[in-house]
């Protein structure tokens, strides 16, 4: 039986950004975060653009090689708007985003450093490795695990889509449970709250909207001083056609690029 993803997403500015750069999208057959990089110039654009660009169009695709396509494509818009605007060279964002294929498996899309996350049958783990600094610090054994969220330095990504044709995003073919809750998240909420912390608010949280909600709100109280975005995912069973597809976009994607898109 064809799966469907039941979808939440909470995005916030936060309470020392003045404009969020973190863009979203939740459909029943995918979700992803997108967090414009900081330093450059228009993250907020370069976040909503790709993911508008990323959706448009039939999105049931047939495997990871398509997808990466699909990715390729999205950040040539990037490229595109640079071109047509020289103060928007070198503007950049991250991807992270799960996306059901046609044939029922679910493709993983990962670069720069928001993460996903799986709960399944009570296991939580990280699905995706940061592309930044302190990752490498950490896989070099210079710096102790518990010393990564406090770098000062930690904000330094080695990876993104900037519209360079030597942009890279890792896709990858994954397996589908019924029952399974996923987590997409920008760095505002994984720099602040503990995965213990996160790993509860999934075991506990009775829908996706809640458990959303509620990460938002522990990065908020926790002290986040950046934007905050959690997209929650549950797999679960197709009971019935819907007519409604369309992707509901957050952040920075809800404030830029809202023609009608056509999707399936």
């Amino acid at each position: 039986m064809p799966v469907r993803l039941r979808t939440a997403a909470v995005s916030d500015v936060g309470g020392y950004r003045t404009a969020n750069q973190d863009a979203a999208f939740a459909a029943p057959w995918g979700a992803a975060v997108a967090d414009g990089v900081g330093g450059g110039p228009s993250g907020d654009l370069a976040s909503a653009a790709l993911l508008h660009r990323l959706v448009a169009g039939r999105m049931m695709l047939p495997d990871a090689e398509a997808l990466a396509v699909r990715i390729r494509e999205a950040n040539w818009d990037l490229r595109a708007h640079a071109e047509r605007d020289a103060s928007l060279r070198g503007m950049a964002t991250t991807l992270t985003g799960i996306f059901v294929s046609s044939s029922g498996r679910l493709l993983v899309a990962h670069t720069g450093d928001s993460r996903a996350y799986l709960l399944r049958r009570g296991v939580f783990t990280r699905q995706t490795r940061d592309d930044s600094y302190v990752q490498a610090l950490l896989d070099h054994g210079l710096i102790a695990p518990e010393d990564a969220a406090s770098h000062p330095r930690r904000n330094i990504i080695t990876a993104s889509l900037r519209g360079g044709e030597d942009d890279t995003t890792s896709v990858v073919d994954r397996d589908v449970h019924i029952g399974d809750r996923w987590l997409l998240c920008s760095d505002g909420v994984t720099d602040y709250l503990p995965e213990d912390d996160v790993r509860r608010v999934l075991g506990v949280a009775v829908s996706p909207a809640t458990a959303a909600a509620s990460l938002v709100s522990l990065a908020l109280e926790a002290g986040s001083q950046d934007n905050v975005t959690a997209v929650v995912c549950d797999v679960d069973f197709v009971q019935q056609a819907s007519g409604n597809h369309a992707p509901t976009f957050y952040g920075a994607a809800a404030d830029r690029f809202c023609e009608e898109l056509e999707t399936a």
